[in-house]
């Protein structure tokens, strides 16, 4: 009805399609039917109680109104602290920027620093919105494929040949979403290498799972300091502290990039919430015990869940490294990734995403989330096992 008055550049935004598998899984749910939820990157542990008693006390002490758009100095300051602390990064409040979720940064990123035709070096298969907001930004896309031969890591020497005249900004995932794909240090290092001989190129390095590792930690470029005046993270707390639904993630990059990313968020957001704010420095600074326990716990989904899936015949399965996220081939049953994600909600009551849900060269696998519990996960296997006995 309306879309003679849409503006044309709203057919280059694409969606998030877990969200819509999830949609159609309750509506499945609604009708009675058993559903296992594994389509979703949404912990299911309750964010811990000395955070939600800290937001708690904030709403009664008044902090229920406007912050100053790049984020509370007290919040800032915590962020800057635990960045160090973390990942090696040595920064000050004024590098760090507050915003309503992680994805606002990848969005004022690329507003604030892709032009009409710049390239944009992204990982593919990868979180969705990446390509969505290079599109939007006037960008070009330009994946780099990750392949199960090379355990999903981002291949450097394909990143080498990628890189253009007309190259403004690379993603990089570590680890990454949809694979659970790490980098090794090394590699990190020759991307740093390549990036010496090409000023004018930055990087948005997406550290939102760095905390979930299993084997060893990550390496942040921006703990390269040649270069890291062009390194923007993006991280937050919904996958580290269960805090999907607090909205809460940052941006740490150089002080006169911050000052753009204010402008993006005073034209449309104008802050973050108060109250999650000083929930998140209890969630920095307070005691850390349970992220440790839901890593053991995802550590143990994610062998159990391997293991079964790699027992069934017809279906391999990569073990990630990161995140809380297994991607099995499924190419062996002559079906499209699509067509199989969809019959196995149909038939089989396991709710899980396409490959190509993040690109195209996810065609012939599907993404499984073990944010869920152990007792699902063996259910869904069973399922699994007797749904592809019927392809």
């Amino acid at each position: 009805m309306f879309e003679q008055y849409v503006s044309k550049r709203m057919s280059l935004l694409d969606t998030e399609s877990a969200f819509q598998i999830l949609a159609r899984a309750r509506a499945l749910e609604a009708q009675g039917r058993s559903i296992i939820h594994m389509e979703i990157g949404q912990p299911d542990f309750t964010t811990p109680a000395n955070i939600r008693d800290a937001a708690y006390k904030a709403m009664n002490d008044g902090f229920t109104g406007y912050t100053p758009t790049p984020g509370l100095p007290e919040a800032r300051k915590a962020i800057a602290d635990y960045v160090e602390k973390y990942k090696g990064v040595k920064s000050a409040p004024e590098e760090i920027i507050i915003t309503p979720g992680g994805k606002p940064i990848m969005y004022y990123t690329m507003q604030m620093l892709v032009e009409e035709g710049d390239e944009v070096v992204y990982p593919n298969p990868s979180f969705p919105i990446y390509e969505s907001c290079i599109k939007f930004s006037g960008g070009t896309p330009v994946p780099v494929p990750l392949l199960a031969e090379n355990g999903f890591g981002f291949d450097v020497n394909v990143l080498k040949k990628s890189i253009t005249k007309k190259t403004k900004l690379i993603i990089l995932n570590n680890p990454g979403n949809p694979c659970g794909g790490t980098s090794s240090h090394e590699d990190i290092l020759e991307m740093a290498e390549i990036l010496k001989s090409h000023p004018g190129v930055f990087v948005m390095s997406d550290e939102i799972y760095d905390r979930i590792v299993y084997d060893g930690k990550v390496t942040s470029i921006a703990t390269i300091p040649e270069i890291k005046d062009r390194i923007i993270i993006l991280d937050g707390f919904s996958k580290t502290y269960a805090m999907t639904g607090w909205r809460l993630g940052y941006g740490v990059m150089h002080p006169e990039l911050v000052k753009h990313i204010e402008l993006l968020m005073v034209n449309s957001v104008s802050c973050a919430t108060a109250f999650s704010q000083i929930a998140a420095i209890e969630a920095l600074q307070g005691p850390q015990d349970k992220p440790a326990e839901m890593l053991a716990a995802f550590k143990e989904r994610r062998d159990y869940l391997v293991a079964g899936l790699n027992a069934i015949d017809g279906i391999s399965c990569v073990l990630p490294n990161g995140a809380f996220y297994v991607f099995p081939d499924v190419s062996s049953y002559g079906v499209s990734c699509d067509v199989f994600a969809d019959r196995l909600l149909m038939e089989a009551g396991v709710a899980a995403a396409a490959g190509t849900a993040f690109g195209k060269y996810g065609e012939g696998f599907i993404r499984l989330s073990y944010a869920t519990s152990l007792d699902n996960i063996k259910i869904a296997i069973e399922r699994i096992a007797a749904f592809v006995k019927t392809l």
